[in-house]
């Protein structure tokens, strides 16, 4: 891949209307006066570009001849009423040099510019140009925004088609990769495409969708990709180049117009602390200081009422004495505002709302036109949905100047307040720093006990994620790839950024091989073969043990045996490479306590509950930089400190038969200091022999054929020990650990052998071919790859699993069902959310979702017998049945109200929900169109017109 590198200054930011257009090569770049000089203002852009192997930059551009960028001695396209910014003026001169571009930078930085400049020359031109964002909302405020500015502008989302025939057309990555596979006409007529928020390409779910579009674009036209911050932005730009055979620039700022301060505020603290200033340089000092004054979360209680801390936040009563309460007071007073806080918990963002309501942020003024901006978007509704409380209960807080924004907000209410927020009306939302207006940016981080020093700095410094692919095959790309006239899955996946960054590791790979096999071949051992075999059987011992150890200590067996005084045998980790004995790093301790310890699956049984031991042994106890304590497990005879410390159960190697009377008070050193003293004289009394064992059979009662295998197999190989030719050898521990660090030198070689043969040969072949396998045996293509009846219907179902909902429909199901059952039964396909304590859908919804169940089972282990990768179970329990009754209620005509009473879902996330379902509706209403189910087609447009009402479908204000 040749590249050009080439900077700009601030020097650019002089250009309020594009500059001229500069020559083609790098020594006319060189000369560009763009170009900071010596001794020059730091650099504010970078200007990198990527061409294809074989191309030559100063040949004549034939995509200039065709009229693709700026017209020869015509102004630019469009003119600006503010200076640009050198990466604007930078990206805007490569599109009237006619040649794609990449442009990297901050959220809010300008990259709309580029967007805007690219949509006027097209129009100019008498091109067409589409937009694509990730999000259909984001897609209605981009198409009012452009049809402010240019009025030939249509709108694609799939819930709203509006002038489709516009030269300028905004819709989903979803929509263009549609019309892609369907050939549609307008392909041919587009000469550039924006990619908006192309970062969205490692998105495990949907990034594929980006890929896909992106290979599959029409050959001669032009991209313009608008991305946050990634460092690999070169490589993107590379794999554009190699994939299209053009020229792709990348224009990458981490330059912010209004520079950011992150402040650190200790929970229980009252004050603030500067970590990194506005050059974004890191102050160790000043954020030692802010971690020193955090007050513990025991201490913070007794000053809260009826308060507690639950992640880092207070729950519970409103109180002013919250820091979250204290650090907004402070920011008004300041002026610091508007301010956004952010909680990963939308009721907790709810909460904390309501807890600032204390405050009033408005005027009477600005109070009258929240209430007339409110009402006027609030008319869409009808009476009862008005009455909503989430509609009722937000009024009061926006008056006051306080919004909330989360995904489980009526659509109409985020858009409410956006605009509220927009007009300044909003105290409470904003981002870091207005340009223009704020001198710098504020972000603040609030700290408590549980937060990890490093977690915290790694989000003050972290840097940007890179932009990796998340390609995965799917079986409705693969029909649609097959279905296509010169589709390729194969080309497809040759082409994809996942193959280009696997085949781009490889040298580094081979790199780190040789290095490691060098490594390898340097460490001589004697008697390596007989070491060897001794090595295996001491490993077969070690697992033999600890599936014993897991046997005896499971809570039916040990609990009873846990009581305060009990001598416990522990294990502890050293610093250097395991270590070879049979009874390796093992230290004694005293049972003190034992507890439950809460468990996150809902899998797991009761009985197999984790449990944590509290044990008095000796430990070296050190400090780190921020002054938290931590704790090491060593020897007795070590020096150290007598500490409790808690232990997962697995990390008891063993339990004695003795117990020892311990002091009912261990807070004093002493009396830890003497109960070891008095282990420390057991150990010595028992010295010949070892300290007696409780027998897992005779004291335990432990009865299972696995532990009595176990334990003859250990028997057999502990007097396979003593015969070993190499058990007596000198420096027998050193000599096993060098083998061992051979071993995993082994380990490791082989791993990146296997990554490096996935890569060199096409890096989803096989996967490739297990897929078709399992098209070919549920009948959806030919021996031959032709598309059957069932692949034709797969092909057009993009918004939930295809395979299990063609065998559903292709049973008869959807066709035996009511209307309203069949609507219920699919709401199972879109919704992933987990409720607690969801409520059973009645029988005949139930028997439904038993049938859905079982067709999930059977295509899922069909995918396992052809060799696909699949959790059988997991996969039938991703269909959940929780919003079964509630979308059945609003099928048979409920109000919205009323089924809000049913569910503890948000509006939002069940308005969502509802909406998924009527893109699965209508994919399905084209399905059964495509191969002549006129019956099945009539039923699903009834299912369309009893869902689609009411506030669940109200119309976006934006359009």
């Amino acid at each position: 891949m040749a590249t050009l590198k080439r900077k700009a200054d601030s020097a650019a930011a002089e250009l309020a209307s594009p500059p001229p257009k500069a020559p083609r090569g790098s020594e006319a770049l060189a000369e560009s006066p763009s170009l900071a000089g010596e001794g020059s203002e730091p650099v504010a852009c970078v200007h990198d570009v990527s061409y294809p192997e074989g191309y030559d930059p100063s040949a004549p551009a034939t995509h200039l001849l065709n009229g693709v960028g700026g017209a020869e001695g015509a102004g630019p396209a469009k003119t600006f009423p503010f200076q640009l910014d050198p990466f604007q003026a930078e990206a805007i001169r490569c599109l009237d040099n006619g040649e794609s571009v990449m442009v990297s930078a901050h959220t809010s930085a300008g990259k709309t510019v580029v967007a805007l400049y690219a949509i006027a020359m097209s129009l100019r031109n008498q091109q067409r140009v589409i937009y694509t964002s990730p999000i259909k909302a984001l897609s209605n405020q981009k198409y009012r925004e452009f049809k402010e500015e240019f009025s030939d502008v249509g709108l694609m989302t799939g819930d709203v088609t509006i002038e489709p025939n516009a030269s300028c057309l905004v819709m989903t990555t979803e929509i263009w990769r549609s019309m892609q596979y369907k050939g549609s006409e307008v392909m041919r007529e587009v000469a550039w495409i924006i990619f908006d928020e192309v970062h969205y390409m490692r998105d495990r779910e949907r990034g594929v969708v980006w890929e896909e579009s992106i290979v599959m674009a029409p050959k001669n036209s032009r991209f313009v990709f608008l991305s946050a911050t990634v460092p690999n932005a070169k490589e993107f730009a590379d794999w554009v180049a190699k994939v299209h055979k053009q020229p792709c620039h990348i224009v990458y700022t981490d330059y912010r117009p209004t520079p950011l301060q992150h402040y650190v505020f200790p929970s229980g603290g009252d004050g603030l602390y500067l970590v990194v200033d506005e050059k974004s340089k890191f102050r160790e000092d000043s954020f030692q200081k802010g971690l020193n004054a955090l007050v513990p979360a025991s201490e913070n209680d007794k000053k809260r009422e009826n308060g507690k801390w639950q992640k880092g936040l207070l729950t519970g009563k409103p109180s002013e004495d919250s820091d979250i309460f204290k650090m907004v007071k402070m920011i008004i007073q300041r002026q610091y505002d508007p301010v956004i806080l952010f909680s990963f918990s939308k009721r907790e963002c709810e909460f904390l709302a309501m807890q600032m309501a204390k405050m009033d942020l408005n005027d009477d003024d600005e109070k009258a036109n929240i209430e007339t901006i409110f009402w006027s978007a609030m008319d869409l509704l009808s009476d009862d949905d008005k009455k909503l409380p989430q509609v009722s209960n937000m009024l009061p807080l926006l008056k006051r100047g306080i919004g909330v924004h989360h995904s489980g907000l009526l659509p109409i209410l985020k858009e409410v307040i956006e605009i509220l927020f927009q007009e300044g009306l909003i105290k409470m939302s904003g981002r870091a720093g207005r340009r223009g207006i704020d001198q710098r940016g504020i972000c603040i981080l609030m700290v408590d006990e549980k937060m990890e020093p490093s977690t915290a700095k790694m989000i003050l410094k972290g840097s940007a994620d890179s932009l990796n692919s998340a390609f995965h095959l799917s079986y409705n790309m693969l029909l649609n790839q097959i279905r296509c006239e010169d589709g390729d899955p194969e080309k497809l996946l040759r082409h994809s950024f996942y193959q280009f960054q696997a085949d781009r590791a490889l040298p580094d790979l081979e790199k780190q091989v040789k290095e490691l096999e060098l490594e390898r071949n340097s460490m001589i051992i004697e008697e390596e073969e007989n070491l060897k075999s001794y090595y295996d059987l001491l490993q077969q011992y070690k697992n033999l043990k600890k599936d014993v150890r897991d046997i005896v200590h499971s809570p039916k067996y040990v609990l009873p045996f846990l009581q305060p005084g009990r001598l416990a045998r522990v294990q502890y980790s050293t610093d250097e490479q395991s270590t070879f004995s049979i009874d390796e790093n093992i230290t004694w301790g005293v049972t003190i306590n034992f507890e439950k310890v809460k468990t996150h699956s809902e899998d797991r049984r009761p009985e197999d509950s984790d449990y944590t031991v509290d044990v008095l042994t000796r430990c070296s106890v050190s400090k780190d930089k921020s002054g938290k304590k931590t704790m090491k497990i060593i020897p007795l005879k070590d020096r150290g400190e007598p500490v409790v410390i808690s232990l997962p159960l697995s990390q008891i190697d063993g339990l004695s038969s003795i117990r020892m009377h311990i002091p009912k008070d261990l807070l004093p050193v002493e009396a830890r200091e003497n109960t070891l003293r008095k282990v420390d004289e057991v150990i010595s009394r028992f010295a010949k022999d070892g300290i007696p064992l409780l027998d897992p059979e005779e004291d335990m009662k432990v009865q299972s054929s696995s532990f009595r295998k176990a334990s003859r197999r250990i028997e057999a190989l502990e007097s396979l020990f003593e015969k070993h030719d190499v058990h007596n050898s000198p420096h027998i521990k050193q000599k096993l650990k060098v083998l061992h660090a051979k071993q995993e030198l082994s380990t490791k070689i082989k791993a990146i052998k296997r990554t490096m043969r996935s890569s060199t040969a096409l890096a989803f072949k096989d996967e490739l071919k297990a897929r078709k396998r399992v098209l070919r045996r549920l009948g959806y293509i030919t021996s031959e790859d032709v598309v059957e009846v069932k692949g034709k219907v797969a092909c057009e179902i993009s918004s939930a699993d295809e395979l299990t909902l063609t065998e559903l429909m292709f049973s008869g199901t959807l066709k035996d069902a009511t209307v309203e059952q069949m609507v219920a039964l699919l709401s199972c396909f879109v919704w992933q959310e987990k409720l607690q304590d969801a409520p059973k859908p009645r029988e005949e919804l139930d028997l439904l979702f038993f049938q859905l169940q079982e067709t999930a089972r059977r295509v899922a282990n069909l995918q396992l017998d052809c060799k696909i990768q699949i959790d059988v179970e997991s996969f039938v329990n991703s269909f959940r049945p929780d919003i079964m009754e509630a979308v059945y209620s609003w099928a048979k005509g409920s109000k919205f109200y009323q089924i809000m009473e049913m569910t503890q879902v948000f509006e939002g996330s069940l308005i969502r929900a509802i909406r998924r379902l009527e893109e699965v509706l209508q994919q399905l209403i084209l399905a059964s169109k495509s191969i002549g189910e006129t019956q099945l087609e009539a039923k699903l447009e009834e299912a369309v017109s009893k869902i689609k009402r009411d506030i669940v479908f109200a119309a976006s204000l934006y359009l």
